[in-house]
């Protein structure tokens, strides 16, 4: 039945973005607009919250506080790296969560996340479904990695790219100040997809970027990488490289995981805690050349950059958590917003779609190898075309004293 009433949860997950908050208000939005929502409710640090009962009353915020979240960066509601268990091998967890739901009667529950919260998404469908508890489960998508199968892109990617190209062209004008040799090694997330350390590729395309680009996708050699640097060094001397903290040897092993494994940087879900990569190779490089040699990680500001946050990219999240909603006291439950590209009189659109939670679960989508350049060190025009949209535009950001102005949410605990 579609005028299913009763309580919301929306709650955040993983690494935060710029524009994850802008998910959450559209959410938050258009589910207090909702006569089939009576109640909405902020999970505090995600299903960390549910399971331990920390939820804030989202009616009891100011609406001016609200809207800031449209260009406020990081989780505002807290985040978490929490995985569940298997329901099939152990599901006091879910039973946890369904006790929960039932004391507020919550009958909608949207998640925001990246890959593994839409394994946690579609696990808590189930098990709801196998319970009889009429509950709609949408996931909303999130991830400055570009990964979710599914999706054309997702929220985050575009203000992470738009980051990257800047930092980049900025970086490359610094290195052009002196006549002494300079050799720039710049390193970006990336666990297993190089869409972020493409994005590179984008200053390249203006004239102001790096010469040698390196993704996960394309096998790394090191001896290749080092007559690279030669090469360039002795031609121009200057080198600006980027590598994807997700580049793998021939046999599949990360580089970066050579140390990772070593002191044993292992998150909760069981991936390697990769970087310090940049660092590494540029001691090599050094040894190498005995250039001057640097090596740089953009590391967190990747994803919390919101003074040059994509305009675009923070439209596509707030439509995002409102079409989650909608979709929801629509009837829908067990899918995940997901985007679809289109163009409309040569110009870039999109539109929102729904896919089932199974499809972007623990999947992966990687950068097209034929989007990258035959020797794989840089991507080719297609990649340029397909980032470049997703990065235009500039917010209009509140600011005090010339700083920016970002929500600051009272946090409400509620009780049953």
């Amino acid at each position: 039945m579609n005028n299913l009433k009763g309580t919301c949860i929306i709650g955040q997950s993983g690494g935060p973005t710029a524009v994850i908050n802008a998910s959450a208000y559209g959410a938050i939005k258009t589910a207090l607009e909702s006569p089939n929502i009576t109640r909405v409710l902020g999970a505090a640090h995600g299903i960390v919250g549910v399971l331990n009962d920390i939820l804030y009353d989202m009616g009891e915020e100011d609406p001016e506080e609200l809207a800031l979240l449209l260009n406020t960066p990081s989780s505002e509601l807290g985040s978490c790296r929490y995985k569940l268990k298997d329901p099939e091998q152990n599901d006091s967890e879910y039973r946890k969560i369904l006790e929960i739901f039932q004391k507020y009667d919550v009958r909608y529950f949207f998640y925001n996340g990246g890959n593994d919260s839409m394994d946690t998404c579609s696990k808590i469908s189930r098990f709801m479904s196998k319970s009889g508890y009429d509950c709609r489960v949408i996931g909303i998508p999130k991830t400055i990695d570009n990964d979710l199968a599914g999706t054309d892109h997702c929220p985050g990617f575009g203000s992470a790219a738009k980051y990257i190209a800047t930092s980049l062209m900025e970086i490359y004008k610094d290195s052009t100040v002196y006549d002494i040799g300079t050799i720039t090694i710049v390193e970006t997330m990336g666990r297993h997809a190089g869409w972020l350390a493409g994005s590179a590729g984008i200053a390249a395309a203006f004239g102001s970027g790096p010469d040698l680009v390196y993704l996960p996708e394309v096998s790394f050699n090191l001896d290749t990488f080092l007559l690279d640097c030669e090469r360039l060094y002795r031609q121009n001397g200057k080198v600006l490289a980027v590598v994807s903290e997700g580049i793998k040897d021939k046999d599949g092993v990360f580089i970066s995981e050579y140390g990772a494994k070593k002191n044993n940087r292992v998150d909760s879900f069981g991936h390697m805690q990769l970087g310090g990569l940049a660092a590494a190779l540029a001691e090599v490089v050094k040894e190498r050349t005995g250039a001057k040699v640097r090596g740089i990680e953009l590391s967190l500001l990747q994803r919390c950059a919101a003074h040059i946050a994509s305009q675009t990219d923070i439209t596509e999240a707030f439509e995002a958590g409102k079409a989650a909603v909608e979709a929801a006291v629509s009837g829908q439950t067990g899918k995940m917003v997901a985007f679809k590209r289109e163009d409309i009189d040569g110009k870039y659109a999109f539109r929102t779609i729904l896919i089932p939670l199974e499809d972007a679960a623990n999947h992966e989508k990687k950068v097209p190898l034929e989007w990258i350049n035959e020797n794989g060190n840089g991507v080719t025009q297609a990649f340029i075309d397909y980032a470049l949209p997703l990065i235009q535009g500039e917010p209009d950001k509140a600011l005090c004293s010339s700083l920016p102005r970002f929500a600051k949410l009272k946090k409400i605990r509620v009780s049953g």
